[in-house]
């Protein structure tokens, strides 16, 4: 960085030290929350944010799924948009906890994700459908693919629109060889493993026919296992839903025509049939959105970010995805539209 960016470092850090000590004499003075620089930088609490104003005393839940659905944590300082995991998880924990909740509406527009991410938050809904007996709708949006769908498919009602995509039932697992290329220029691949299979997908050799059997496996295993949510979450028997879950995307009509969808219809029509379904006309409607709790981090969070450029960001993106889906030396399965 150049010299004027130091100073604005400087200068914001020193804000920063202000602000932590004036914020530390108002915690000695009132017991009101706990202040320190993880709250600072990071604001993971979470508050309720009326959607639609009603009756408080019987609710709706919304919680939104906006993105790849993956444990990255997008909710930092430097990053406030995106789906983030561990905060969808703990809004599910709150509701289920929370007496006045009477039914969720669930928003999904995601191409899916991990297999370990998108299964866990499916089977956190399942938990709260089950457990605190309350309805869940979904309304899909743009896209609700794979993952998306896996963590739709157990709904009480799928809304979509006609131009929603939806679908890609399956799993995929990408990665790169490039063999030939290093043979080209002379380089060779000098791995010592303890086993055959320890270098199982490596990018720097021909993959071998059992390399290609144990993998092979490994996904079919998981494929079956997104066939049976499919198959229990829509009532339809396991060898209809193959003949559907061939990874193919449909449209919303399509979905509607082969029962992996209930209605066609946007968000407020799916709102509007959930409110009417369970008598919840006059209920408030809420969601919980990550909670500021001082008043620098708004100021912090433009310092920082006019302190990166635009493709030092883009980088870090990149990076952020490419280690939540593995890299090309170790891919990861995923319930994922797309290559």
């Amino acid at each position: 960085m150049n010299q004027r960016r130091w100073i604005a470092v400087i200068i914001a850090l020193g804000l920063c030290v202000v602000s932590l000590f004036s914020l530390g004499l108002q915690a000695n003075q009132t017991n009101d929350e706990e202040l320190n620089l993880e709250s600072l930088l990071n604001d993971h609490a979470l508050k309720e944010t009326i959607v639609e104003k009603g009756d408080s005393t019987k609710r709706i839940a919304q919680i939104t799924v906006d993105g790849t659905i993956l444990n990255s944590d997008t909710s930092s300082l430097l990053s406030q948009d995106g789906y983030n995991h561990q905060q969808t998880l703990e809004m599910i924990q709150k509701i289920s906890q929370d007496d006045t909740v009477k039914a969720v509406f669930l928003k999904v527009n995601s191409p899916g994700g991990g297999t370990y991410e998108s299964s866990e938050l499916a089977r956190a809904l399942t938990n709260l459908k089950k457990e605190a007996k309350l309805p869940i709708y979904v309304s899909m949006q743009n896209m609700a693919a794979s993952g998306g769908y896996y963590i739709s498919a157990n709904a009480d009602k799928i809304f979509a629109s006609e131009e929603t995509t939806t679908g890609s039932i399956g799993v995929i697992m990408s990665s790169l060889n490039y063999a030939d290329l290093l043979a080209k220029l002379g380089i060779k691949d000098q791995t010592v493993k303890s086993g055959a299979l320890k270098d199982i997908g490596s990018s720097t050799r021909e993959q071998t026919e059992q390399e290609q059997k144990v993998l092979q496996e490994y996904i079919n295993r998981m494929y079956e296992r997104f066939v049976d949510v499919v198959a229990k979450g829509r009532h339809m028997d396991k060898s209809k839903v193959k003949q559907l879950a061939d990874g193919r995307i449909y449209d919303g009509s399509q979905a509607k025509e082969l029962g992996l969808v209930d209605e066609i219809g946007y968000s407020d029509e799916a709102l509007a049939a959930l409110r009417e379904d369970y008598d919840l006309v006059d209920a408030e409607v809420f969601t919980y959105s990550a909670a500021n709790n001082n008043p620098f981090s708004k100021f912090f969070s433009s310092v920082t970010s006019n302190l990166s450029t635009k493709s030092e960001s883009q980088a870090a993106l990149a990076k952020s995805v490419l280690e939540a889906i593995g890299t090309p030396k170790a891919p990861k399965a995923m319930y994922y539209y797309g290559g």
